[in-house]
């Protein structure tokens, strides 16, 4: 169970990364403002904001199979539209419907997780769910930039097509996990609104958010920086991105390990913020300096920024409950997603005005102003 959630959010993040590895092809052959771009690139993001909620809703009525199922294979077919696309708002429709299909996997392959891992394993099991992202983001930038470079943008959408709809039929083999009856449910309190008990999902949703603009300032971003800062080749660049997110995927993966043995997914969390700040503000340092060191901050960056995700996710399963846990989760990537589809647009334009150094630094503010807000630990409903 543990794989096929991998699988199916590994395929997820895969088509809704590429948009970000075609910037270089959409700005320097397609002769695209920045800006214009990052409209593209924030499509699945968009379509993610809008429908997260929603697949929350259907997974804690129908279950996770299904759910996994269906958006697999719709977002299969949005990406193969957009392989086909004859224009650029057709190419956007497309990457946005995708996204709205493809989010089907944040909160269905959370919940398969957390429904088959008791809470001394949960940690671990959630960060190697977690390591899916940015294995996805790793098999983007090694395939997607070259494709694009010598055979075009619809070719490169062609590989996030199959993927997906290879994951729509494995998912075919997802067992749901076991949950209380609904009547026994009610009798436990699991089916109150665990937001009226407290703030602290609330909480955790806010620190997400905070922290999601520097790690997609780094996703976003990386590959042209390698390329017009760097002066570093697409395939040099995408080999660099891709090692980064693979060690990235190991972060996440120690984090979550790191939360099962202190018995606290809201320290590590509170960790995490501290360190992405001092992490983003030497990038910022050392890139203004003009210093080799930068690459070596930027892969640290990498890593440290979504080291975070899994511990909040875990956290807001807990807390939530088997029967608010979708709507939870589709409420915290929601969240999440809201501001990550700024990021491309917004800060591909400071970076415009000001260039890398100081969007950098910029950026390192926002986890310092996270890190009062992480919450105590409190008990979770599971």
């Amino acid at each position: 169970m543990l794989g096929l959630g991998v699988f199916a959010q590994a395929a997820g993040a895969l088509f809704s990364n590429a948009p970000a590895f075609l910037l270089p092809t959409l700005v320097g052959d397609h002769g695209m403002e920045l800006s214009q771009a990052g409209l593209l690139v924030a499509a699945p993001t968009v379509g993610f904001l809008v429908s997260l909620i929603a697949w929350g809703v259907v997974v804690d009525r129908i279950g996770e199979r299904r759910v996994l199922v269906a958006g697999m294979a719709v977002t299969g077919l949005a990406s193969a539209g957009a392989a086909i696309s004859s224009s650029f708002a057709m190419l956007g429709g497309f990457l946005l419907i995708g996204g709205m299909a493809a989010s089907s996997a944040n909160a269905a392959s959370g919940r398969v997780v957390v429904g088959w891992f008791p809470p001394a394993r949960r940690g671990l099991a959630m960060g190697i769910r977690q390591m899916a992202i940015p294995l996805g983001v790793a098999v983007a930038a090694l395939t997607v930039p070259r494709i694009a470079e010598s055979h075009g943008v619809g070719w490169a959408l062609v590989l996030p097509a199959a993927v997906t709809s290879i994951a729509a039929v494995t998912c075919l083999f997802v067992v749901d996990p076991p949950r209380p009856a609904r009547s026994a449910a009610q009798d436990s309190g699991l089916l109150d609104n665990p937001y009226r008990e407290s703030s602290v999902l609330w909480r955790i949703h806010g620190v997400s958010v905070i922290l999601v603009v520097p790690q997609y300032v780094v996703w976003t971003f990386a590959l042209l920086w390698l390329m017009a800062d760097r002066g570093w080749s697409a395939g040099s660049a995408g080999v660099l991105i891709a090692v980064t997110q693979l060690l990235a995927a190991a972060g996440r993966i120690a984090a979550g390990a790191l939360s099962d043995r202190v018995g606290s997914r809201m320290r590590p969390l509170r960790w995490v913020a501290m360190a992405a700040a001092a992490s983003m503000g030497a990038l910022a340092l050392t890139d203004w300096l003009n210093s080799p060191l930068a690459v070596i901050l930027l892969v640290l960056a990498s890593v440290i920024t979504v080291a975070d995700n899994g511990l909040a996710f875990t956290a807001v399963a807990e807390i939530a409950g088997p029967y608010w846990s979708g709507r939870a989760l589709g409420a915290q990537n929601t969240s999440q997603y809201l501001a990550a589809s700024l990021v491309p647009p917004v800060f591909g334009a400071v970076i415009g005005v000001v260039g890398f150094p100081l969007t950098f630094a910029v950026t390192a503010l926002f986890p310092v102003g996270a890190v009062p807000l992480v919450p105590k630990d409190r008990p979770g409903r599971q």
